[in-house]
């Protein structure tokens, strides 16, 4: 009999193949350029969060901006172009982001933002 959170039985596998799967892909990143980096990071995080087909809920959508994207989202929330970015979210036909979606509405939050604003201002000595 398997109790649950042992460290037997077909969920520990299948961590721990997980685990594995992200120790290679996390070593493999160490070669890749900061761009490579910075979307394999995106990957990692959105693959950690979604369910089992791939999608992230909506909820675990808006809690990666809150907790992972803060900085890009932080003073947006009364701009109407924001608002217009959460509303398109909540109106998401299938309740749920693929990979792409996700993509988009990081691309999306990141063009409107003060900070975005801010990197563009500040003159690079070259």
């Amino acid at each position: 009999m398997v109790h649950e959170g042992a460290p037997y039985g077909e969920n520990a596998t299948q961590n721990r193949i997980k685990q594995k799967h992200q120790k290679m892909h996390r070593s493999s990143l160490r070669k890749g350029s900061d761009l490579e980096k910075a979307i394999a990071t995106i990957a990692l995080i959105f693959r950690n969060s979604s369910d089992p087909d791939g999608k992230l809920g909506k909820a675990t959508a808006k809690n990666l901006l809150q907790t992972q994207f803060r900085n890009f989202t932080e003073g947006q929330e009364t701009k109407p172009k924001y608002k217009d970015l959460l509303s398109e979210l909540d109106e998401h036909t299938e309740n749920k982001l693929d990979f792409e979606d996700f993509m988009i509405l990081l691309l999306s939050i990141t063009v409107t933002s003060e900070l975005l604003q801010n990197i563009w201002s500040v003159k690079i000595m070259k």
